[in-house]
């Protein structure tokens, strides 16, 4: 070690050195399970932002925390579905990616004691013989159901893992008992030889809805599935489905989508009404959908794609274009979410798929009502200096009911770039809870 920085990759996140083997499962400095830090670190830019954003004034505490699954190299170990708050709760899944036997972790996290808990594994549920297919990605959002379980679908690990040679006949439908992690099968492949990576809950009328991939990689086509988890069985299929993201509206139970999937792309909605069981229909609205946030108690959802921003009204079906959202170079988002207590405010971290710590990792709160984009906090370099771990991108995050923390479920990096790629590649998944200062949360005109 010839460098201060090497020291403290050596000393922190259960490293040996870098470019040699990573210790599983990962630690914090002196072993503590939860590392908090109060700091002016945490507002410190490290790369240029965009004309107009400023920086909070108040620092954030941050909560930092390992996933005890992680006992063996992932493919990488990362984040694919959308996570989850409620009742003084953070829920969140990650994977270990490996294919075409791979597994994907389901935890809760307890604001009140800074603790997580692993509810259940998908292998252990789905009890498939060995040298079978399993899942290694949980790929949708997690959502609560009326009658108190837990619903998420499986997806697969590596893109050539579901073949008939390894058993794959389609993924899972899965609920689980949040209190005391009992986790069951509601449906095995539901629609043949297809993968579930986009899905959500009703929570009130229990259908599932859901995007697919198909089980041959070959194959490009997205199918959409209605499943009703009462009766078990499919409500409608069809072979347009939404490309990894959906609006739900859970005033009408509506569920709104694009079949001209794809990054970039601005298209026309299509609408399933529960109701109205049948082929979705066209509306006039006209969105860009690769995320999308809850709808807000006067029936508005928000979706983004890249730099850009617009608002849904479920109950009129016209849009309205926002315009940009962004505070850095980086543009792709897949989590976006809205405070429930205000909502006022909404909450995102750019770079999904691996580059937030280009800008900082920076978590971004857009202000509804002015347009105004803060940086509450730059994770990145200080997460790094302090315990060895990149926060790289996230696909889930949430924020708390009452608006004062966000949850980030990262896919990060220990050991620093890959000595063979000369690249920075993630291969660990950390949580950090980013406490909002009060004032920081204050309307400002």
């Amino acid at each position: 070690m010839k460098t201060a920085s090497c020291l403290v990759l050596l000393a922190a996140g259960g490293l040996l050195a870098r470019g040699a083997e990573l210790a599983w499962p990962p630690v914090l400095p002196d072993g503590v399970a939860v590392m908090t830090v109060t700091s002016d670190a945490w507002l410190k830019p490290s790369a240029p932002l965009k004309e107009g954003v400023t920086v909070a004034m108040a620092a954030p505490t941050v909560d930092i925390l390992y996933f005890d699954c992680q006992r063996y190299p992932g493919k990488p170990w990362s984040v694919w579905g959308d996570g989850l708050a409620a009742g003084g709760r953070y829920f969140t899944s990650i994977g270990d990616h490996l294919a075409p036997r791979g597994n994907a972790f389901l935890y809760a996290y307890d604001a009140s004691t800074k603790s997580l808990r692993l509810l259940t594994d998908v292998q252990s549920v789905i009890k498939v013989p060995a040298g079978r297919y399993t899942p290694g990605k949980i790929h949708t959002r997690l959502t609560l159901g009326s009658d108190g379980w837990l619903y998420f679908a499986t997806h697969r690990g590596g893109t050539r893992a579901t073949t008939a040679g390894n058993g794959f006949t389609g993924e899972w439908i899965l609920r689980c008992r949040p209190d005391d992690g009992r986790c069951e099968v509601v449906a095995h492949a539901p629609l043949p030889n297809q993968c579930l990576p986009t899905g959500e809950l009703d929570p009130e009328r229990l259908i599932f809805y859901a995007g697919t991939a198909d089980g041959d990689h070959r194959e490009k086509r997205v199918q959409f599935l209605a499943y009703d988890t009462r009766a078990k069985r499919v409500l409608h299929a069809d072979d347009h489905g939404p490309y990894r993201a959906m609006i739900f509206a859970r005033s009408t139970g509506r569920v709104y989508f694009s079949r001209d999937g794809g990054r970039g792309i601005v298209a026309p909605l299509v609408r399933f009404d529960p109701e109205r069981p049948g082929p979705p229909r066209e509306v006039a609205a006209r969105v860009g959908l690769r995320a999308a946030t809850r709808e807000t108690r006067d029936g508005k959802v928000y979706t983004v794609d890249g730099d850009h921003l617009w608002e849904f009204d479920t109950r009129s079906e016209t849009a309205r274009d926002l315009g940009r959202l962004v505070a850095g170079g980086q543009e792709y988002i897949t989590s976006i979410d809205l405070d429930p207590t205000t909502e006022r405010f909404l909450y995102f971290v750019a770079g999904s798929h691996g580059g937030s710590y280009r800008d900082g990792s920076p978590l971004v709160q857009y202000d509804l009502e002015t347009g105004a984009r803060k940086v509450i906090a730059f994770l990145h370099p200080h997460c790094r200096d302090r315990t060895g771990f990149t926060p790289m991108g996230t696909y889930a995050s949430a924020v708390s009911p009452d608006g004062s923390m966000v949850f980030i479920t990262w896919h990060g990096n220990r050991g620093g770039p890959d000595p063979k790629r000369g690249k920075l590649a993630f291969n660990t998944c950390a949580l950090t809870v980013v406490h909002i200062p009060v004032a920081e949360r204050a309307a400002t005109e």
